[in-house]
């Protein structure tokens, strides 16, 4: 299919593209300073963050954007001066001149574009979750290793400066054993009114899939990723399915509402720690939107949102809460930055395509743990 150009909106030769790399393999030329970016999915997400993001770098250029829905293509491609629009991204993905892209598609997506994109020759930012299951999750971790092309899952909130001084404490000993971990992801009123999120064959699941893989991964992170050997789950759905609860997000289409709207979970590590989750859309809960967690260690512990450690020094009990943090920080924009910077440099990506599949494989776990009424080894 011929691509579209920006300023005609006719179908055009296809302007700087070149056959793709050899299926299964890197690409042999080296990355310039300034590489070419992709972009597969032109929805919100894309055009909220992606895009932007990658315009605000020196050592980066949005050369074309491709989405199978006109209106979306056209949209970005007109709002951030994108030349080139395609409604196929796999004859996007041909193009000598782009060297990674984003997925920023939904999440039933996921894995076709990251998988054809890494044999492609290209490397990959994917949209958190990492896939549907933790099936598709390990052929796209499969896929970047046979190419060895970079594969990076957008989880942002590690890029935040509370995260990031969290995890230098705990990496330097400050907690001590952390050996119990809470996590939270709660709105009161907030199952979105727009796209595929109440949909479990296109997203794969509610809360847990969207709002709760961010802190999921934002405690491992944290904790260092211990390995998971079991997970007991239970999901609910007590609104969605009902027409006379608020939507602070937009009223959603609660006839075709298909996920759960709350769950929770007690996942156990090797070596004794455990962690508990709870995610939910829509709960009778003081606070609109908590997105938190607490480390729990035997010489420390701390919170996150608001950020805040605990010890006991001289059999005196200190809280202490640091300052002078980096404001204003935009953790979208510095992840895109930090996977330039690695494509650039050849460098490990910070949230790896196989800690994306971790936290795959326990959310995994905690829908079988729910269906069966039972503890789920891993």
């Amino acid at each position: 299919m011929a691509r579209i150009s920006r300023t005609s909106g006719k179908p055009a030769a296809t302007k700087g593209a070149a056959k793709s790399a050899a299926k299964g393999t890197r690409a042999k030329r080296a990355t310039p300073e300034t590489i070419g970016i992709g972009i597969i999915g032109a929805g919100g997400i894309a055009q909220g963050v992606h895009i932007p993001g990658y315009q605000k770098l020196s050592n980066a250029r949005v050369v074309a954007v491709s989405d199978p829905i006109e209106a979306s293509r056209r949209g970005a491609s007109e709002k951030f001066g994108i030349e080139d629009a395609y409604a196929d991204f796999r004859e996007m993905l041909k193009r000598d001149d782009i060297h990674a892209v984003s997925v920023t598609t939904p999440n039933f997506l996921h894995a076709e574009a990251t998988i054809a994109a890494l044999e492609a020759g290209k490397h990959v930012l994917c949209e958190k979750p990492l896939a549907m299951n933790a099936t598709e999750g390990q052929a796209m971790v499969d896929a970047a290793r046979r190419t060895g092309n970079k594969l990076m899952c957008g989880f942002h909130y590690r890029f935040t400066p509370e995260i990031q001084t969290l995890k230098r404490f705990a990496q330097s000993g400050a907690f001590g054993d952390m050996y119990y971990a809470r996590t939270q992801a709660l709105r009161r009123r907030g199952i979105p009114g727009w796209g595929m999120f109440i949909n479990k064959e296109k997203n794969g699941g509610g809360p847990l899939i969207d709002i709760g893989v961010h802190m999921l991964d934002s405690t491992l992170h944290v904790l260092g990723f211990p390995k998971p050997i079991a997970v007991s789950g239970q999901t609910y759905q007590k609104f969605g399915k009902r027409r006379d609860v608020l939507g602070l997000m937009g009223q959603w289409d609660y006839k075709n509402f298909t996920v759960e709207d709350f769950a929770a979970a007690l996942i156990r590590f090797e070596g004794g720690a455990t962690l508990t989750l709870e995610s939910s859309f829509v709960a009778n809960t003081e606070e609109s939107d908590k997105m938190t967690f607490q480390i729990f260690g035997d010489k420390g512990g701390a919170t996150y949102n608001p950020l805040k450690m605990y010890t006991e020094q001289n059999k005196t009990l200190l809280d202490i809460t640091p300052v002078h943090l980096p404001r204003n920080v935009q953790a979208h924009h510095a992840e895109i930055a930090s996977f330039v910077e690695s494509v650039v440099n050849d460098t490990p990506v910070f949230t790896p395509g196989e800690e994306a599949l971790q936290v795959t494989r326990i959310i995994d776990a905690i829908y079988e743990s729910s269906e069966r009424g039972a503890e789920v080894r891993l």
